[in-house]
């Protein structure tokens, strides 16, 4: 079988991960690489003989079959629309756009196309998640009830990044609405938001929140909880619980390892690991390994542009709800 050939639009820290777990993959050659600010010896480096400052090199490559997108959310959307027009198979990193009229007609072009559409929820690949997903599906735990999401980063974005990010929701929340989404298995209709600013005024400068408390109403009934943080103390906090008719399923943080260490002082043990790239470190492999499978099976992917699509709904409600002080329905945003 021949190699897939990928280019890579967009090598800050997200892109130039990607390109490291393709170059592993035994049937992918990462092709070229686009970035205003190519890192030449990075590139020299991986071994990637292709390097433009032009995204469109990259488009109008015939030699090229997927592209991933990895530049800042204002660009996606005519990056997917030139690639999908190209009929390369794309993989897109959240979110897809801050608009969602703009993401739907990114996704019109990409239903156009015919090609492989992946939005890059990491979480999803996760063995922990998966695990609890598992327990769901099979009813191991009964009818879902309740699902309750912890999400804290362990330290604030710069400021430069907080005033392009769009606001926490889009953001960061957004990988917690995607996995309520998968974890119950059904579709949110109304979110209803309370957040301030406890950490640091830059956010509030930026109009946007750092605390938030997040409550979700499921189309089956379920009902959410997900509370946030842009900054935990101890590091990296990433918890989820389903409750159900039947008992319930938690995943807990990964830690370094997993020795407890107890005495007369106390009991302890290793604080949860600090950093997104070192907790979900699997996740982001088996992720590009589930793309590349999809393209050479002919299957559906996992995680589609409409996973992505409805993700954004919920961020724009949950900011909408913020900004009312009111439950916002999600057909509100359609």
């Amino acid at each position: 079988m021949e190699k897939l050939r990928v280019g890579v639009i967009g090598t800050g820290r997200i892109g130039k991960l990607h390109v490291d777990n393709l170059r592993r993959h035994p049937s992918v050659e990462v092709a070229s690489i686009s970035d205003l600010f190519v890192d030449q010896n990075w590139a020299d480096s991986m071994g990637i003989e292709k390097v433009t400052t032009d995204y469109l090199d990259i488009i109008n490559d015939p030699e090229i079959d997927v592209v991933f997108i990895c530049s800042s959310t204002n660009t996606h959307v005519p990056i997917i629309r030139d690639a999908a027009q190209a009929g390369k198979h794309i993989f897109c990193e959240k979110p897809i756009s801050f608009n969602n009229k703009l993401t739907q007609e990114a996704l019109e072009a990409v239903a156009q196309a015919g090609i492989k559409f992946q939005t890059g929820f990491n979480r999803r690949f996760d063995h922990n998640f998966i695990r609890v997903r598992e327990a769901v599906v099979t009813g191991e735990i009964g009818e879902p009830h309740i699902i309750k999401i912890t999400s804290r980063d362990p330290e604030i974005p710069p400021a430069d990044y907080i005033k392009n990010s769009g606001g926490m929701f889009i953001d960061m929340c957004i990988h917690d609405f995607d996995m309520a989404r998968y974890l119950v298995g059904s579709d949110v209709v109304e979110v209803y938001v309370k957040g301030s600013v406890m950490i640091d005024p830059v956010f509030a400068e930026h109009g946007d929140i750092d605390t938030a408390i997040i409550t979700l109403t499921f189309e089956n009934g379920v009902l959410g909880v997900i509370d946030n943080s842009r900054r935990a103390a101890y590091g990296y906090d990433q918890r989820v619980e389903v409750f159900g008719s039947g008992g319930s399923v938690t995943a807990e943080n990964d830690l370094p390892n997993t020795a407890v260490v107890s005495t007369a002082k106390g009991i302890f043990s290793d604080k949860p690991k600090y950093f997104f790239l070192d907790r979900y470190q699997d996740s982001y492999v088996s992720e590009v390994n589930a793309f590349i499978h999809s393209i050479q099976n002919h299957v559906p992917t996992l995680v589609d542009g409409i996973d992505g699509l409805k993700a954004e709904l919920i961020a724009h409600a949950a900011k909408k709800s913020l900004q009312e002080g009111r439950a916002v329905r999600i057909s509100e945003m359609i």
